[in-house]
Parts: structure tokens; C-alpha cells; sequence
């Protein structure tokens, strides 16, 4: 049986995105991140990633988490992998050549999208994009952005998803940090045909379970 560790407002949205999308069972248990309680070591505390019970699960003390018939795994990306090898259907790589192209896609959107990305939401998140130091963060990391948003660009003006023209646990994983850099008021517009994809991937059955299931977590 699967079980699946940390609330929807983290990482743990990609394997949980790729979950509703292949109907498979599993347990959820919303793990949230201690940084985000006032005080963790309450007695009333939710589990969180310092909690003991956790830690015993993953001693990295980070989520999503995920178990499944003695195998634990700790890090996003290799969980939503593995859940579409093993159950994702057409979801996963039906070949070699699918299996490395989904690697590139998700290790591209690690590696070169989410950094600046998730750098542009924090600061959108706490207001700092009001200040003019704010501005200049965010207009640095919107142009860190355009190198990769230009190479997507270039693959979706010609294909319909990133592996084989059929939406694949790369389209997650890749959505997901393009995702974050959804809130920039005219990024995304630059690149039309990233605009397009993201958006036809947002209203999947799939990522609006997800995502309302996330809306209904506390912030």
C-alpha cells in the first residue's frame, strides 16, 4: 500500500497531482512543515516535519515523503518517477527513449526553472515585490527564466506535451515549477506556447482535485 507524507501547499503537489491522475490507492498523511506552526513543540501541534513520528519515517525531516512495500523515498521527483513506472499507465515511459526524455524534462525543470521561480513566488508571496528591491529580485530571476521558458517555447510551438505528444509525468513535473512563476504579470506571455500548455495541463481533472485540495489547506 502506498502512503504519501505532506500537506498539498509543498512538493508533495506533484506526486499528489500524479495520484489523481492515475486513480491509484493511497494513504495521505498531511505532514506539515514545522517552520509554518507558531510553536511546534505545542502539545496540540499537527504532525509536522520535526515532529518525532516523522522523523521516523524520513530523519531528513523534509516532505513529501512517500513508502510503498518497504521502499522509502524522500525526494518529489523520484517519487512521481516511480509512480509512473510502476502505476502510472501511459502516465510513465513506455520505452527507453520516453524514460530519458521524461529525465531530462523533470531534471531541466529542477535545475534550471525552479530556483528562480520559486525566488520570484516568495517574494510575490510576502509582499515584498512592492519595493523597489523586491522588483529588481523579481526582474532578475524573470530573466534567469527566459533561457529555459525559451527552450520550452521552442518544444511546445511544435508538440502538443513534452514526451511523445501525450501528457506524461513530465507535463507534471515540469507544470509544477513553471507554476510558480505563473504569478509574474507578463512572463508567461512572452512564451505563448508554454502559456497554452501550462494552462491545458491546469484543467486536467487531475490538477484541479489537487488544487482544490490545496485551496482548502490553511495558507
Amino acid at each position: 500500500m502506498i502512503t504519501l507524507y505532506g500537506v498539498y501547499r509543498s512538493r508533495a503537489s506533484r506526486p499528489l497531482w500524479l495520484l489523481a491522475e492515475s486513480g491509484t490507492a493511497y494513504t495521505h498523511v498531511p505532514v506539515i512543515q514545522s517552520y509554518r506552526l507558531p510553536d511546534p513543540t505545542a502539545a496540540d501541534a499537527p504532525l509536522h516535519t520535526a515532529s518525532a513520528a516523522f522523523l521516523a519515517v524520513n530523519p531528513l525531516g523534509q516532505i513529501p515523503a512517500y513508502t510503498e512495500a518497504g521502499l522509502m523515498l524522500t525526494e518529489s521527483l523520484a517519487i512521481t518517477q516511480h509512480i509512473a513506472r510502476r502505476h502510472g499507465g501511459s502516465l510513465g515511459p513506455q520505452n527507453d527513449t520516453e524514460a530519458a526524455l521524461i529525465d531530462q524534462w523533470s531534471l531541466f525543470a529542477a535545475t534550471a526553472i525552479e530556483g528562480p521561480a520559486l525566488e520570484m513566488l516568495y517574494i510575490q508571496g510576502d509582499g515584498g515585490d512592492k519595493t523597489p528591491e523586491g522588483q529588481a529580485t523579481i526582474a532578475l530571476n524573470a530573466e534567469k527564466l527566459r533561457r529555459p521558458l525559451r527552450r520550452l517555447q521552442s518544444h511546445l510551438a511544435a508538440h502538443s506535451h513534452l514526451v511523445a505528444d501525450r501528457f506524461t509525468v513530465a507535463d507534471i513535473n515540469v507544470a509544477e515549477c513553471v507554476r510558480y512563476a505563473q504569478g509574474h504579470p507578463t512572463l508567461l506571455a512572452e512564451f505563448p506556447a508554454v502559456k497554452t500548455w501550462i494552462e491545458t495541463c491546469q484543467a486536467r481533472a487531475g490538477f484541479q482535485a489537487m488544487w482544490q485540495a490545496r485551496s482548502a489547506e490553511p495558507a
